[in-house]
């Protein structure tokens, strides 16, 4: 049973639709709630760190939609230490307007949410020229790799990618299938194969194309695969004595292996 932190704000659970107005856990929102808990475990020394370097530190949650896990973060973490900020990247415009009225009601003062897309975030005056930290929980198909480019581009120490809906390499592998392909594209013959191979086989591209940028990739289980099938957990941690060059080779033979070469300039290295 997933148990309400001791400082976390009934008020704000309330607001998010995650408690009812009584104060009650529906199957739908413990599970929802228990994700983003176990969420905020991975991220709260991350973001215990970038405080005690730095007084004005920065998140950026992508795709942020409702922006559970940026307010439960502002809530648990920001609120009390009176620094640093969080923003939400959303292109849902009514999305934005809601989180920006609730970030208001609570008194969250460093919480800003933007209607943007991300080629326009990566230039907005309203953000930062560096941002600490990218977040993306559940970013649908190629919004995880949106998001992952804008922490590219804003040399993010920090990136925590909870993957979504792959979906465009799995079309490119069955538009490039062939009757004469090699036996390793045996592992996806089958469109059941496809769509699960296509999966997995994103999130490894998109591991080595962090590690190719010069990340530590850490890649584990967020929470049972009884609440959620989408369940991997991608935390990229800036080295700069990791192995760019052989990461960005590897990245490249792997394009090249299964048929995807079209797809260099997505997962794109240095």
């Amino acid at each position: 049973m997933t148990e309400i932190r001791p400082n976390q704000s009934i008020k704000l659970l309330q607001e998010l639709h995650i408690l009812t107005r009584d104060g009650k856990l529906n199957q739908d929102s413990r599970r929802k709630l228990k994700q983003v808990y176990h969420l905020y475990n991975f991220i709260e020394p991350l973001l215990k760190t970038l405080s005690e370097e730095k007084a004005d530190f920065s998140v950026v949650d992508h795709g942020a939609g409702k922006s559970y896990l940026g307010f439960i973060l502002y809530d648990l973490f920001f609120k009390e230490l009176g620094a640093g900020k969080i923003y939400g990247i959303e292109t849902r415009d009514d999305l934005v307007k809601k989180t920006t009225e609730l970030a208001r009601d609570c008194k969250f003062e460093r919480m800003h949410f933007l209607n943007l897309s991300v080629e326009a975030s990566m230039t907005d005056k309203s953000l930062p020229e560096t941002i600490d930290m990218v977040t993306a929980l559940h970013a649908c198909n190629t919004a995880t790799d949106d998001a992952i480019k804008f922490g590219l581009q804003k040399k993010s120490k920090y990136m925590v990618i909870v993957p979504c809906c792959q979906a465009e390499v799995a079309s490119i592998l069955r538009k490039n299938k062939t009757p004469n392909s090699n036996s390793l594209s045996e592992i996806w013959r089958h469109p059941l194969h496809t769509r699960e191979f296509g999966s997995q086989l994103t999130n490894v591209l998109r591991c080595l194309q962090l590690e190719a940028h010069g990340y530590q990739v850490t890649v584990t289980e967020l929470v049972g695969w009884e609440h959620s099938m989408k369940n991997e957990l991608i935390i990229a941690k800036y080295n700069p004595d990791t192995n760019k060059k052989k990461a960005a080779l590897k990245l490249s033979g792997l394009l090249e292996d299964v048929g995807l070469t079209e797809m260099q300039e997505r997962f794109f290295t240095p």
